[in-house]
């Protein structure tokens, strides 16, 4: 069953970034179209611009997703290279097909518009997004930037406000709780642990290798010397052989308690480190050691997977806009916002506030894998949102050489698209917070946070406000990075910037 439910999560992941990629593709084609004479040129105006910076979101988000490949949990794996897959054929799909479609329709594309519609429902004319340093965005963006110290200080005191509840994460498995209340498997479960005996066999159990055979007078002594060693570990309830084969044997361990508690985790340790008799070989496993294993894997290869991502994304990143700040900047905010996400995740699921409006029963703790999962999903969507906004940003620099100017155009240049792809993007994360299994719960409110904090807070306010701060810095590179990126850099645009001599040199250098 969570097999099932997590190829449904990927199947419906497939869906949203193919419509992603679609929107951030087809409405910048809307403008344009409104722009230029004819389709074609319209077309190729906006793969020249929007096009390249839905390959270089394409390409972060799959570098994300990569991420999971470290790890060698097969369901994590398989996510890794799902994703990968939706994401690169949505792209291609963006770039090749979707042009095609709309090169057929022409003027048509826009002929369902409900301008019309509206015009005539309240009789005045519907107001519409300016393209340059005016409109809704643009102003919402000088307001910030008259304000930036203040702004960046209370938007990043709410960010670490949000994310402190993580630093007291506790992390453990899936049992019957993860199911709605009066599932019959859950029912059943429940049944068994309250109104009969303890099953003898335990959370966890050992295989006892022998140097003779189990019922020889050496062997027996020698398992028997173990098992009253385990027996006598503090926290075991009791140890019992359970099974005999030649020279191996199977004892079960008891422990009455949660079987996927940190306490279990710990009498695991406790338990592998009880010395064996001389020449006897023995290994711990059982439900509870299994989510021990787990958790160190996991654990062991997070930094290794955090150093991947944050490396690549940094030199995609580079290339895109010529720059060494707004890399680091762009991974700063993304820290933030999935920080304050994984926060709220605690503060629901962990402690259990707002179970009874989300109805889900708490544990205690969060399941292990799934934060790692968000972590891949949310940092590719918030690199995502940041490559296109910044692209904006930096063609419009590339023009003017005025950062001010450039923040407010970008802004308003893509407020609307980003607007339309995070709505899109809660409607399917919306969905999944209605599902009656808590860690497919989790995952939904947990994206549902992060994107809505990342199109908002991050977007509108932090991004304006820091690169206000910033100014010129925003674009600096030592000469040996400029000239790499003068000769491999992804821009935007291939025509001259229609700025001084001295201003151009400066937005090219810078």
């Amino acid at each position: 069953m969570i097999f099932v439910t997590i190829f449904c999560y990927r199947t419906s992941g497939v869906w949203l970034k193919n419509t992603t990629r679609s929107v951030q593709t087809a409405l910048p084609v809307f403008t344009e179209v409104r722009r230029q004479r004819d389709v074609e040129t319209a077309l190729a105006r906006t793969m020249a611009t929007a096009g390249r910076t839905v390959a270089v979101s394409g390409i972060t988000v799959a570098i994300s997703l990569a991420g999971l490949l470290i790890f060698p949990q097969v369901f994590l794996r398989s996510m890794g290279f799902g994703g990968m897959s939706a994401v690169l054929i949505a792209m291609l799909a963006a770039l090749t097909l979707l042009p095609a479609l709309l090169a057929m329709l022409g003027p048509k594309v826009d002929a369902l518009s409900v301008r019309p519609w509206l015009r005539r429902v309240f009789r005045r004319p519907v107001a519409t997004a300016r393209t340059e340093d005016h409109g809704a965005w643009a102003r919402i963006a000088h307001s910030v930037m008259r304000r930036p110290v203040l702004i960046t200080v209370a938007t990043v005191a709410l960010l670490g406000a949000l994310t402190l509840p993580f630093l007291r994460v506790e992390f453990g498995g899936i049992d019957e709780r993860a199911l709605p209340a009066g599932t019959e498997s859950r029912v059943v479960t429940e049944t068994i642990r309250e109104d009969f005996p303890a099953d003898p066999s335990g959370p966890i159990e050992a295989i006892v290798t022998l140097p003779d055979a189990v019922d020889s007078a050496a062997g027996g002594s020698a398992l028997q010397a173990y098992v009253q060693s385990v027996a006598a570990a503090p926290g075991v309830d009791g140890a019992t052989v359970t099974g005999a084969a030649g020279d191996t044997a199977r004892v079960a361990i008891a422990y009455d308690g949660d079987p996927v508690a940190e306490e279990a985790r710990a009498l695991v340790n406790e338990i592998r480190d009880v010395p064996a008799p001389e020449g006897v070989q023995v290994l711990v496993g059982g439900q509870s050691a299994v989510l021990t294993d787990l958790l160190e894997s996991l654990g062991s290869l997070l930094p290794w997977m955090a150093l991947m991502v944050v490396a690549t994304t940094f030199v995609l990143l580079f290339l895109a806009f010529g720059s060494i700040v707004l890399p680091l900047k762009a991974l700063v905010m993304n820290v933030l916002s999935i920080g304050a996400s994984f926060g709220a995740l605690v503060w629901i699921f962990q402690d259990g506030n707002l179970s009874g409006f989300l109805d889900f029963t708490p544990t205690g703790f969060v399941e292990a894998t799934q934060p790692i999962l968000v972590l891949a999903i949310v940092f590719g969507l918030s690199m995502d949102y940041e490559v296109f906004l910044l692209s904006r940003i930096r063609e419009q620099y590339d023009l003017t050489g005025d950062n001010t100017t450039a923040v407010a155009t970008g802004l308003q240049r893509t407020g609307g698209i980003i607007t339309s792809a995070a709505l899109l993007l809660l409607v399917v994360i919306g969905a999944f917070s209605l599902s009656g299994i808590t860690f497919i719960k989790m995952i939904g409110v947990a994206m549902l946070i992060a994107v809505v904090i990342d199109a908002t807070i991050v977007r509108v306010l932090l991004v304006p406000a820091t690169m206000r701060l910033l100014g010129r810095a925003n674009w600096y590179a030592p000469r040996p990075l400029r000239r790499l990126y003068a000769r491999y850099g992804i821009r935007e645009s291939d025509g001259q910037p229609a700025v001084p001599t001295k201003d151009r040199e400066l937005a090219v250098t810078h």
